[in-house]
């Protein structure tokens, strides 16, 4: 992302982690890299995706895409199922 989850520094990273918070994601279990403090990484990351934009959200590894297909799969409720397949959500009490 650009910036960190406390302090974004695009809209598009902001949205991001609000729509993360939202999905109820365990902050244990997310890690986040500000690509503006590492030029190598913010192009790198774009390669290894094939993917031209940040922030990028990665599930276990597994590259789902950028903020657009994060807002489309939240609107559907596809990300809140693969969140809860992988068990990345603060549990219930």
């Amino acid at each position: 992302m650009k910036g960190t989850p406390e302090a974004p520094a695009c809209g598009f990273s902001r949205h991001t982690i609000e729509i993360l918070g939202y999905q109820g994601v365990d902050p244990s279990k997310f890690a986040a890299y500000n690509v503006l403090e590492d030029p190598e990484l913010r192009q790198g990351i774009k390669e290894y995706s094939n993917w031209p934009t940040i922030p990028q959200l990665y599930i276990k590894k597994e590259f789902i895409g950028g903020h657009d297909i994060i807002v489309s799969l939240s609107e559907t409720g596809e990300l809140a199922e693969m969140l809860e397949k992988e068990e990345v959500l603060v549990p219930e009490e």
